[in-house]
């Protein structure tokens, strides 16, 4: 007993040491220690990074009529060939959930805004909640050249 005493008031111990490490790091009236490259403001969604090929999920077609559908960032991207990108994101199951993909191209950037939700043969199932890495290829207008691949705001 006295052990489990000893080990819970440790945690304890250590609990509020990590805490103060954590705020001696932060200014409360300004910005973190980290670089600014590497900060982003909340809102804003996560930069994808690019990964290679071969990194595939569970594929996914563009499903319209989602219910219950909501803004989901895509964490990664890989380029399948010249006109052909696939982005890489975390769902549900393709027996209950979804994914719809809206591509906007510029001269510089590849914008993709991803919605994901039930389908709508699924909106009165019963579905396990098991999140699943999830695949979408989209072609693209012109060659993806040297544009930056993104997350729609």
């Amino acid at each position: 007993m006295r052990k489990v005493a000893a080990g819970l008031m440790l945690c304890v111990l250590l609990g509020g040491c990590s805490s103060q490490a954590v705020s001696d790091d932060v200014d409360a009236d300004g910005p973190t220690n980290a670089p600014a490259g590497l900060m982003h403001s909340p809102s804003a969604p996560p930069v994808p990074i690019e990964v290679p090929v071969g990194e595939v999920g569970t594929m996914f077609d563009s499903t319209p009529g989602l219910v219950r559908a909501t803004a989901t960032p895509f964490e990664s991207w890989s380029q399948v060939s010249p006109n052909t990108i696939a982005i890489h994101f975390v769902t549900g199951t393709p027996e209950c959930y979804g994914a719809e993909a809206q591509v906007t191209e510029t001269d510089s950037h590849v914008v993709i805004a991803l919605r994901t939700g039930t389908l709508p043969e699924a909106a009165d199932k019963s579905c396990i909640m098991v999140a699943v890495y999830g695949t979408m290829q989209m072609t693209l207008q012109s060659p993806l050249g040297d544009r930056a691949v993104v997350n729609a705001a």
